[in-house]
């Protein structure tokens, strides 16, 4: 199989003219948050490793680039840069001098046919068809037949030859033909240049009347490499169709009403923040928004992992991608759809392959040396045999040999295609990682800090009573819980019913809500945040404090129940021998609680953003690798500095962002499957490069030494990457899987132990 499987995005259209097309690019361009933009163009010449190193380098060679990031599996690139150091259009100029075709990227693209599967089936056929019959006559030539018929049969099967490698042969000599133009090298250079001279030779030989002719080595050659590019694109296109069916869970168009009642029909990407949509029964939730009108039971199965519909009504938040299964509902827009829930999705499945992973960066510069070196060692064989032995006959088929058997394909796909079937099962399971690197360090892993609010708990607290204050302080501190997303809020927020939002309340991250009026200082949140902290509570739950101007003027207790499963991952965790310490902010009894009911015997309480970075801090300065489990705005910091992290699909929006994992089932199995299944890809990632190196170890010097045909090298060298890639579904199966109740479908459709009681972290 070949690593160069092409991808030629034939319903792309074309940046014809760069110097005019800066407006054009900077229109289709996405602001970002620290004030750069970034573009998201096609390259669909890219065909290995240095492909994407050129492309890479050529990029980052602009002052304007702050990164560039090829994707081989989607064969795009991702640019951020910052506008005013350069022009827009030196972005495509880049791209297209380094010999590659850039295009901006088609809305409509799935509703076109896969040009690129249909090219390589066609050419697949006709080298198939070239090669049986070209066969045919090799064994009556091998069986021997007389001069007159064996001069006959080659000339026949020049003619079948000919047309068959110049039609079948495109996909390799268009890329290298592009390159070499440019004066870069690729993967289809060598192997263009062994095809062609195997050809020529062949020629040669029937020309002058000889034994020998090569026709059958040349078309078989294509017709073994186009097996592979096309089982290596089909395997590819598999694993991607989860991220095809999520985008095509988006809307195209939407239902707008403006202020004047008048309805609209807009397209998806002309939806703005403030808007009011209006979703129909049977339609899918085209952005992040919150219902304004309407009661309806809605699917959130591909939020939730919940099949079970769930009655939503007015204040409540919608996903984009759930399903509106009855009542017709108003929605306010409160994201556009590039940074929806559905977008993060797509993006986060698209990443796993984009990654610059360990063992994928020594691929990459492995793959990269490729071309020149195989270069050389072809040209010295080729040399080394002419002089050695006279005959520059059998000196030009080794070299042929060489320039086949060396094609490092497999070690090429070692890595990626083990991400990619590796992301695929998580999805299967709910489960979407952010890059490829984030499971290799998951499989790193020597220690799990959890956070309790929201991640061991069901993160839905009850109100359980009021401890201090009157009943219009519960009212006051209701209106104020109203601008935050915190459970508690939310909690505090029901139990009062309707209430009137404060304006100029703002979040601080991890403490509570705060809001100046008429002189006077509200706060809500934690005890140190409200100067609650030497005030004793008669409660093992969870309390929120009110203050005015600094004093304790209301509190508030609420309980929130344990997960089912926390107790039975807790167990499982521990079965595997991975150190387990429990991270809060919450009060020293019910964390307690909580720690001694599901057996985390490491718990630490009252902890602030801050500390409960502090201890992941401390943990690596002792050499611990830490897999975060967390969300909420409290979390962020700690999931950010953690080796490696996890968060739910309700996670706050900054805990979602800076998390390498998300699950979207709401249960903690996720973790331990999460880590097995990182195991599984790190040592299967270890035995293809084993199963590439041991490959290249034998074919190469045998081809060297003159004992590998062209067409045994050809043979051999498509096994390999069939062998590696056969190696790496096997992650799609075992019997070693955790196995997840409740799996998310592939195919979506539209309808009694000692605790830790001080707060110190203990010596490692």
């Amino acid at each position: 199989m070949s690593c160069c499987a092409p991808n030629g995005d034939t319903t792309l259209e074309q940046v014809s003219t760069p110097e005019s097309d800066d407006e054009t690019l900077l229109a289709v361009s996405i602001e970002q948050e620290n004030g750069t933009r970034q573009l998201e163009m096609a390259v669909p010449d890219v065909n290995c490793a240095a492909c994407i190193s050129t492309i890479e380098k050529a990029l980052n060679r602009l002052e304007m680039v702050n990164e560039a990031r090829v994707n081989f599996s989607t064969k795009r690139v991702r640019i951020n840069f910052s506008v005013g150091k350069g022009r827009v259009s030196d972005i495509t100029k880049a791209i297209i001098n380094s010999g590659y075709r850039t295009f901006l990227l088609d809305p409509d693209i799935d509703k076109k046919g896969d040009e690129t599967l249909s090219e390589l089936v066609r050419a697949l056929a006709v080298a198939g068809f070239a090669a049986g019959n070209i066969m045919l006559f090799s064994i009556s030539i091998w069986a021997g037949a007389e001069p007159v018929t064996r001069d006959l049969f080659h000339w026949i099967s020049a003619l079948i030859a000919i047309p068959a490698v110049a039609y079948s042969g495109r996909p390799f000599f268009r890329s290298a033909f592009r390159v070499l133009r440019r004066g870069n090298l690729n993967m289809d250079v060598p192997i263009s240049l062994a095809v062609v001279l195997a050809l020529l030779m062949s020629i040669y030989e029937t020309l002058n009347s000889s034994p020998d002719a090569y026709f059958d080595a040349a078309v078989s050659l294509l017709f073994f490499l186009l097996i592979g590019r096309t089982f290596d694109y089909f395997m590819r296109e598999k694993a991607r169709g989860a991220v095809r069916n999520l985008a095509r869970l988006a809307p195209r168009n939407v239902m707008v009403i403006h202020a004047d009642k008048r309805r609209e029909l807009l397209a998806i990407n002309e939806v703005v923040p403030s808007m009011i949509l209006e979703i129909g029964a049977g339609e899918r939730i085209p952005v992040d928004g919150e219902i304004i009108s309407g009661i309806s039971d809605v699917d959130l199965s591909l939020v939730t992992g919940e099949s079970v519909p769930v009655q939503m009504k007015k204040g409540d938040r919608l996903l984009a991608g759930s399903a509106n299964l009855s009542g017709t509902l108003k929605m306010l827009v409160l994201k556009p759809a590039t940074d929806s829930f559905l977008a993060r999705m797509i993006s986060l499945m698209e990443a796993a392959e984009g990654s610059k992973a360990g063992y994928k960066r020594i691929a990459d510069r492995a793959a990269t040396i490729y071309a020149p070196a195989v270069h050389l060692l072809s040209l010295g064989t080729f040399l080394g045999w002419g002089f050695m032995t006279g005959d520059w006959h059998i000196a030009t088929l080794n070299a042929i040999a060489v320039l086949i058997v060396t094609c490092p394909c497999a070690l090429a796909l070692a890595v990626p295609i083990a991400h990619v079937v590796a992301a695929g099962r998580l999805f299967e399971a709910g489960i979407m990682m952010r890059d490829g690197a984030a499971i290799e360090k998951l499989a790193e892993i020597n220690r799990i800090a959890f956070d309790k609010t929201g991640t061991l708990t069901k993160g839905t607290p009850i109100f359980e009573k009021q401890i201090l204050g009157t009943k219009a302080l519960k009212i006051k501190a209701a209106s104020l819980a109203s601008s935050s997303r915190h459970p508690f809020s939310k909690a505090l927020v029901k139990s009062v019913g309707a209430v009137i939002s404060i304006d100029g309340a703002k979040e601080v991250p991890g403490l509570g809500v705060e809001v100046k009026q008429g002189g006077d200082v509200w706060r809500l949140g934690r005890a140190e945040f409200c100067n609650a902290q030497n005030i004793k509570v008669p409660t093992k739950g969870s309390t929120v404090w009110l203050s005015k101007n600094d004093k304790p003027v209301a509190g508030f207790s609420f309980i929130d129940k344990v997960r089912d499963e926390a107790s039975k991952t807790i167990e499982q965790l521990k079965n595997k021998k991975i150190p387990i310490v429990l991270l809060s902010g919450d009060r020293e009894e019910p964390v307690m609680a909580l720690a001694k009911d599901i057996g985390i015997e490491n718990a630490h309480f009252s902890l602030t953003p801050k500390d409960k970075l502090d201890s992941l801090l401390e943990f690596s300065k002792q050499g611990d690798k830490v897999l975060m489990v967390g969300d909420g705005m409290n979390d962020a910091p700690a999931l950010r500095v953690a080796h490696v992290s996890m968060a739910p699909s309700s996670a706050a929006d900054i805990g979602r962002n800076v998390a390498d994992f998300i699950y979207t089932r709401d249960s903690l199995d996720a973790v331990p499957f999460a880590i097995q299944m990182a195991k599984r890809t790190a040592r299967t990632v270890k035995q293809n490069f084993g199963l590439a190196i041991a490959y290249n170890c034998v074919a190469v010097p045998l081809a060297v030494m003159g004992h590998v045909t062209p067409l045994i090298a050809a043979l051999a060298m498509s096994t390999s990457s069939i062998i590696v890639t056969l190696n790496s579904l096997r992650l799609r199966f075992g019997s070693n899987d955790i196995l997840l109740k409740k799996p998310i479908s592939t195919q979506i459709k539209i309808n009694n132990k000692k605790i830790a009681s001080n707060n110190k972290m203990p010596a490692q």
